[in-house]
């Protein structure tokens, strides 16, 4: 089936296929559509939703969408909704560098550097037929960065499971205990019985 990926996140669309392997994962853009809606919602969801939506009335096919973010305890669950924005001055998409630094060094001497990714998922197949699913990975952010891998906050979140960063784990080992790998593997059982 060929699904439409609610992004422009080539890293992302490479994840959501990988975990995805017997569909055509599509973003807008590999198809010369515009697509960056503003994500007004205070949730995950309804991040994930807004997006969705907004893709399915131009393609009218099925689409994937998630909102996902990491969530600091001791920041009070930011960076959260806004983690592509941290750190940044008007509300613009920043680098993943800008980012990392800003939540390093808020955390700057703090002891209790607990977090976890929080992903949201929906999957669209027609106006009135959608499934959605929030997951977590638990972890903890790291004094700096490490690894190479993976995208975004990666190299600063640590799980103890392979005691290693996001970073530095293969992409099978992070799609196995991710937030996003948890959340395709649900959304990919309701996809087989669709």
């Amino acid at each position: 089936m060929k699904i439409y990926l609610a992004s422009g996140n080539v890293n992302k669309k490479r994840e959501v296929q990988e975990l995805l392997p017997s569909h055509t994962i599509v973003l807008p853009k590999d198809e010369g559509i515009e697509f960056d809606p503003e994500e007004t919602g205070s949730t995950f969801f309804e991040n994930a939703m807004i997006k969705a939506k907004a893709l399915y009335h131009i393609v009218k096919a099925p689409v994937l969408a998630d909102d996902s973010g990491l969530c600091v305890d001791f920041l009070n669950g930011a960076p959260g909704i806004h983690s592509a924005r941290y750190g940044s001055i008007e509300g613009e998409h920043v680098s993943a560098e800008a980012g990392i630094n800003k939540v390093l060094s808020e955390l700057k001497g703090v002891k209790d550097r607990s977090a976890r990714f929080a992903c949201c998922m929906v999957c669209l197949l027609d106006e009135n037929r959608f499934y959605s699913v929030q997951e977590t990975c638990e972890g903890h952010i790291t004094e700096a960065p490490s690894g190479s891998g993976g995208f975004g906050y990666d190299p600063i979140f640590f799980v103890e499971k392979f005691g290693k960063t996001f970073a530095e784990l293969t992409s099978e080992q992070k799609n196995s205990i991710s937030h996003r790998g948890r959340a395709l593997f649900s959304i990919s059982r309701f996809i087989k019985g669709s």
